[in-house]
């Protein structure tokens, strides 16, 4: 059986085609993204502009368009943050079906950490000990504690880089002080997660896809650390904090020049690593992993064991 995932985040669409190996394994065939920036100009406003709009239903019509020569046997498409707090994103959804007949699945935050979970957890070894899953997002992050049999506790966060970015408008290069407000705000905002890490510290951070593959990306270009094919790397601590501090310094003509940035991040990766950053200190995470798997491929999982 073979199956195509569209998963429709607030930056970027993507798209996923697999065929099931059985057992609930799968191999990839196809894997592409749109950028689509769905919450530029209005997801603080809680609408999907007529400009991103458009830029949505592209995004869809390329996608789809990329599907005939896989022969895949089912589509299951979902929609995240942007289009879960929109209000017209009903309407979104609602045109995507009248256009192609693809129904899309308005997924909750907890859930999009559900199905995090299960695709870091098709990448690496969770282990006993506590960890940290971290997917940072345009629209919402979401954080999970967790070990490879149990999620210990889960929540969403709306403090996705699109909306930080709205939020802040930081400068070029970001100041220290505009750093130090947005570290003073996430004191605040992430209050649920320090609480629970009490119970449960977590030893471990893992950042499942977006962000995290470009750190990766970057360390990569700059041996910092070995270039494999592998689904998961480690992110040595000293590595990504002279990565870190790099980033802080950089503008976006810098940020556009450096070996291994990817486009799409350019304009958010520095507020990302303030987030990471953040939370790496104040949890006093002792190593940095980086996961290909995340939304999609633990939708897919799901799929083929509910298929199943």
């Amino acid at each position: 059986m073979r199956v195509a995932i569209i998963d429709m985040g607030t930056n970027t669409f993507n798209l996923l085609v697999a065929e099931s190996m059985g057992d609930n394994r799968f191999q990839t065939l196809h894997s592409s993204k749109c950028f689509v920036k769905l919450g530029e100009g209005g997801i603080d406003k809680k609408i999907i502009t007529p400009e991103a709009w458009e830029r949505g239903l592209n995004a869809i019509e390329s996608h789809l368009a990329s599907l005939p020569k896989f022969n895949v046997d089912n589509i299951f498409a979902f929609a995240t943050s942007a289009i879960r707090d929109a209000g017209n994103g009903a309407k979104f959804v609602d045109e995507i079906f009248s256009k192609h007949k693809l129904k899309v699945n308005v997924i909750r935050g907890e859930q999009e950490a559900n199905l995090i979970y299960l695709g870091v957890r098709q990448a690496l070894d969770l282990g006993n000990e506590t960890n940290l899953i971290l997917d940072i997002g345009g629209g919402s992050n979401e954080l999970i504690l967790c070990n490879s049999k149990q999620i210990h506790w889960v929540h969403s966060f709306n403090l996705g880089v699109q909306r930080l970015f709205n939020q802040f408008m930081p400068s070029d290069p970001i100041s220290s002080i505009e750093v130090e407000k947005i570290e003073q705000f996430l004191a605040v905002e992430l209050k649920l997660l320090f609480i629970a890490s009490e119970n449960n510290p977590p030893i471990k951070l893992i950042g499942s896809s977006g962000s995290f593959d470009t750190y990766r990306s970057l360390l990569d270009h700059q041996k910092t650390i070995p270039h494999t094919k592998d689904c998961f790397a480690e992110i040595p601590i000293d590595g990504y904090k002279q990565l870190h501090r790099n980033l802080l310094q950089s503008t976006r003509k810098q940020r556009l020049a450096m070996p291994g940035m990817e486009l799409i991040r350019v304009d958010y990766i520095v507020l990302a690593s303030i987030f990471t950053n953040f939370i790496v200190e104040r949890l006093d995470i002792k190593s940095i992993f980086q996961s290909n798997y995340a939304l999609k491929e633990g939708a897919l999982w799901e799929f083929l064991n509910n298929f199943s």
